[in-house]
């Protein structure tokens, strides 16, 4: 009935809010530790979201699959797909439509090519030594899904019995209803069949937190029964990771990017709610960190658009502090335009500063144990440097590996003296491969929005 899905994002509304500003894991004084087993091959890696619609002028598997060695080359450990199943046709937006309006969960979208195909390249993904991941939309279906007619009783309708979008603005999907035991089974079915016939390494879940928890409590239980599995969630409140989830967004910390960028907050609101962070989720969690994806690229602009001269800065950053940094396909190519959701737009390739920076920092994660993700990377220790809180300066070290990293999140030019004596040794600059020594009383001065990164010799 309409007044019973009122009533569930009613409380799915209250218990995200509750979530994610006052939820701290906390029984008896103790935070609580996840019970979740990442995949040992996960903590080295970064994270890679492909537009398979976009990323090629073919827009198929086949064209796609010549990129893998390049992606290698860059350093992506895991490759997460948008949706590659069919699209729906009934209420579509677009001549394309969205790949989040699922026509059938158990077939490939014939416009990217064949279940062959797609096997075929998973293979090739893994002969790499790289991982996959596929988008999956398990809250709502397209209008002419093929369970609209086989189960109606799936789906939440109206007082008139009509089916209902999610959310009014998502009129070419329907929501579906997890109060329902047989879509549970089906859908968790549904999930197994891919890890199963294609081998996949697990799934990125579109608004994960508008479906129960225990539906991916029980979802990741049956997923790990075939394979150790990674789950990212497009959610952030802590308890997803408790039995479900690998990793959620950080979206505070990228809007908190985006106010720093405008000059709206500074640079101590980052240490500030990394902190908080901590306070909150349990410590084996991996985080998502992000300048970009392919949301925020079509709907709210690009990088450059949002971050203006702080973009380089601010990419730099989501790769050294504690979690696993994610590009949206096209930013190590400098990506400057917002990509068409609903159409064929596809990216303009080209030579870019951008793709040495995050290939350096990706090959930097996969050597160097202060990175690591989750409970295995090392604490970052924030220095205050400056009153006005223009600067970020910091340590992650993790036995014999350590970096230090000093960022300038301003407009205009800093001087300021190194004083700790943790900073005191000799390094090397990650991008210039320059032998630096550190002094304890180091005289610094940074342009605009400059950085430095030096790890250990």
């Amino acid at each position: 009935m309409f007044s019973k899905r009122i009533f569930k994002f009613s409380v799915l509304l209250f218990f995200t809010i509750l979530f994610v500003f006052s939820f701290h894991y906390e029984i008896n004084g103790q935070k609580k530790n996840s019970t979740i087993r990442h995949p040992e091959w996960s903590y080295d890696k970064v994270i890679y979201e492909v537009n398979i619609r976009q990323f090629t002028p073919e827009g198929t598997f086949q064209a796609f699959e010549k990129h893998l060695p390049g992606l290698k080359d860059l350093g992506v450990g895991i490759l997460w797909f948008m949706p590659i199943n069919p699209i729906g046709e009934k209420n579509r937006k677009g001549t394309l439509g969205s790949y989040y309006s699922v026509k059938d969960y158990l077939a490939i979208n014939p416009d990217f090519g064949t279940m062959e195909d797609f096997k075929s390249l998973v293979e090739k993904i893994h002969e790499l030594g790289m991982y996959i991941i596929i988008d999956w939309v398990a809250n709502h279906t397209s209008w002419d899904n093929n369970l609209t007619a086989l189960h109606p009783d799936w789906f939440i309708k109206d007082s008139l019995g009509n089916f209902v979008p999610p959310v009014p603005e998502w009129s070419d999907v329907i929501d579906l209803n997890y109060d329902n035991a047989d879509l549970r089974k089906y859908m968790i079915d549904a999930l197994k069949f891919w890890v199963g016939k294609c081998n996949i390494d697990g799934y990125r879940c579109d608004v994960a937190g508008m479906m129960p928890v225990d539906f991916w409590n029980d979802a990741r239980s049956e997923l790990d029964k075939i394979k150790s599995v990674f789950m990212l969630a497009e959610w952030e409140s802590p308890e997803m990771h408790e039995k479900a989830f690998d990793m959620t967004y950080s979206w505070d910390l990228y809007n908190i990017f985006n106010s720093i960028a405008k000059g709206e907050k500074s640079s101590k609101d980052i240490p500030v709610y990394l902190e908080k962070e901590k306070e909150e989720y349990p410590d084996n969690s991996f985080r998502m960190r992000f300048t970009s994806n392919h949301d925020e690229n079509s709907w709210n602009g690009t990088v450059f658009e949002r971050l203006g001269p702080a973009s380089e800065s601010f990419a730099v950053l989501t790769c050294i502090i504690p979690g696993m940094p994610l590009i949206y396909n096209g930013q190590e190519a400098g990506l400057s335009k917002r990509l068409k959701f609903f159409e064929k737009d596809p990216i303009e390739w080209k030579e870019h500063k951008f793709r040495n920076i995050y290939s350096r920092l990706f090959h930097l994660k996969m050597m160097n144990g202060a990175l690591l993700n989750g409970e295995r990377g090392g604490e970052m220790i924030f220095i205050p440097a400056d009153p006005e809180n223009k600067i970020i300066l910091f340590i992650r070290e993790k036995g014999d590996d350590k970096i230090v990293g000093i960022f300038n999140l301003s407009a205009g030019q800093v001087s300021f003296k190194l004083k700790e004596k943790m900073f005191a040794g000799s390094y090397k600059n990650l991008f210039t491969d320059e032998a630096v020594n550190l002094d304890q009383e180091e005289d610094i001065t940074l342009k605009p929005w400059e950085y430095k990164i030096y790890s250990a010799e």
